[in-house]
């Protein structure tokens, strides 16, 4: 049985939304809400917080640890190695890279790519990636599965910045087998992950609307929001997403 461990990379530190990690949705840390999502997913047997050495990295560490779930310190820029020795030091065999975030994380979208990545011979299975033409998700469902074998490659191998900042590029350019999970739909126009005030104020409308105490709504139960209040959808519509400088 293959030991399949949650990664999710956070950090107070942020050029838009600084600490938007712990800003709070309905009474819980964004962080939290993560935490209690993918603790949702069948498929995950673990979950660990990879965040930095830094002190202001602090709040993270005592916000994973309330929540009950493994904590990694690691370097802040090179996020990779971060992701590796997280995934060494817990003997994974899977890993599922997940950010901080997606408050808006389905754990049933996880179970169905790691259903996926198990049941056949991918490098990577994704429904995220650079390539916007693969995209189908909402933006905040993010969700990318592979080996640790596959993972200490690029940890070994990947040599420039870019590739070690954001963790998953050395696959993507390295892999003839990457598999691109898609929804029946076409749901890319959708941004649900934070990185904005107004993304904020979106995810907070959702929440407001759906959280009853508990996390127990998922994609579709958005999509209906979305199709009840059509307006939210122009909350966060000129946001654009920050590139991955590949120079």
């Amino acid at each position: 049985m293959k030991k399949v461990t949650a990664i999710i990379q956070a950090r107070m530190g942020s050029t838009r939304l600084p600490g938007k990690v712990l800003m709070k949705l309905e009474g819980k840390t964004v962080l939290q809400h993560v935490i209690e999502r993918v603790k949702q997913a069948d498929m995950v047997n673990d979950i660990i917080i990879a965040t930095t050495l830094l002190d202001h990295d602090n709040p993270i560490v005592e916000e994973a640890t309330k929540c009950g779930v493994r904590i990694y310190r690691g370097s802040e820029d090179d996020v990779l190695s971060r992701y590796y020795l997280a995934a060494k030091e817990n003997r994974s065999d899977v890993i599922v890279r997940i950010t901080s975030d997606c408050p808006l994380i389905d754990p049933i979208v996880v179970d169905e790519l790691v259903r996926y990545y198990l049941d056949n011979n991918f490098d990577i299975v994704t429904n995220a990636g650079a390539d916007l033409f693969n995209r189908t998700y909402p933006r905040g469902l993010d969700t990318e599965v592979f080996s640790f074998d596959m993972l200490e490659e690029a940890y070994l191998n990947a040599a420039k910045p870019y590739q070690r900042e954001h963790v998953t590029p050395y696959l993507y350019e390295r892999s003839e087998r990457v598999f691109y999970y898609k929804n029946n739909v076409d749901l890319s126009k959708y941004r649900w992950t934070l990185d904005t005030h107004e993304d904020f104020q979106l995810i907070a409308f959702i929440y407001k609307q759906l959280y009853k105490e508990t996390n127990n709504f998922y994609m579709n139960d958005i999509l209906e929001l979305f199709d009840s209040h059509p307006e939210i959808f122009k909350i966060n519509e000129g946001v654009e997403q920050k590139k991955v400088c590949n120079t």
